[in-house]
């Protein structure tokens, strides 16, 4: 994804305190662009009341972001002050803001803006800390769907949620992306361009110390402006209200944060449905490049299949996702 131009751009920098300028289309809870007298890029929260207590009690503290809590232009007011240490992530900064503008947008009450933004900030803050802290290209979102599609039917027809949840390796850098009991899924999305062929990106991608492992294709469409259509937003948040237990929601919290994935507006587009799928059985004589059999110092190989050619290895979906 390409930087776009940011509110910060437009402000000066002040000789004093900071400058700030009120988010544009925005009623309820106010909200303000900022720049201090060093340049760095503000964020404020305008809050009516004293919240010290509740502040002090739930606040974290963020790799790269400052959060304060200071007195605003009158005593009946306080200001969530979030500062951008470095402005070289202003475009990461600018997600975490427009997150927060379309949470509260419909909150009234300043006790709850200010939970549900330090609840958002609790979010990021393991987001913040990967090694993955940046705005995922659109390969890297399509990928992700699709991991988060075949998580879904592991839960939904074979595992249990906490067993889906832990059997997901993708962020875990594993060679493939979900391993369980005697089973291993490499999971490779395609998209209208890539129909004809599967890109493997590793020589141990195709190779398992497991008895039975599959290549699943997901093919994406992206179709804007369907009712039936999902964002990664969208997969993110049913994934959460789907699952139950308290292990499982924190573990996949955590497992999403690993990925590079913190809520944001960049991820409400594109759009998906999946339109369709297909397993396929590793097992020789498949065609794949694998490190117990190329020459010793070579390493990072990455090779397309075509999809035709594996045809004979096509297996149907119950003997991956079906109980066993």
């Amino acid at each position: 994804m390409t930087s776009r131009r940011t509110p910060w751009e437009q402000i000066a920098e002040p000789l004093t305190d900071y400058n700030v300028r009120r988010v544009a289309d925005t009623t309820g809870i106010p909200f303000y662009w900022g720049k201090d007298t060093a340049g760095h890029c503000l964020f404020i929260i305008e809050l009516e009341g004293d919240h010290t207590s509740q502040y002090r009690s739930d606040v974290t503290r963020l790799n790269g972001i400052s959060v304060d809590l200071r007195n605003g232009e009158n005593e009946s007011q306080q200001r969530l002050v979030l500062t951008l240490e470095r402005n070289v992530d202003c475009d990461l900064f600018l997600g975490l803001c427009e997150t927060l503008i379309n949470s509260l947008a419909t909150v009234m009450d300043s006790a709850v803006a200010l939970s549900v933004a330090l609840q958002h900030l609790k979010r990021w803050k393991a987001f913040l800390a990967g090694k993955k802290a940046r705005i995922l290209t659109n390969e890297e979102i399509r990928g992700l769907f699709a991991e988060l599609y075949v998580l879904r039917q592991l839960y939904l027809r074979r595992l249990t949620q906490d067993e889906a949840v832990d059997a997901w390796c993708g962020p875990d850098d594993s060679h493939q992306d979900f391993i369980f009991g005697n089973v291993a899924i490499e999971v490779k999305s395609l998209s209208g361009r890539e129909r004809s062929s599967a890109r493997i990106s590793s020589e141990d991608q195709l190779e398992s110390l497991v008895d039975n492992l599959f290549l699943m294709t997901v093919h994406l469409m992206d179709i804007p402006d369907v009712e039936t259509t999902h964002s990664l937003n969208d997969m993110v948040a049913l994934i959460e209200q789907e699952l139950a237990t308290a292990e499982a929601i924190e573990q996949f919290s955590d497992k999403i944060a690993g990925c590079g994935y913190a809520e944001m507006a960049d991820y409400d587009k594109p759009r998906f449905t999946v339109g369709s799928t297909q397993g396929y059985k590793v097992a020789d004589p498949f065609p794949r490049i694998i490190r117990s059999r190329i020459s010793r110092g070579l390493f990072h190989v990455t090779y397309d299949i075509q999809l035709e050619a594996i045809t004979p290895f096509a297996c149907d979906e119950n003997e991956i996702f079906g109980r066993p």
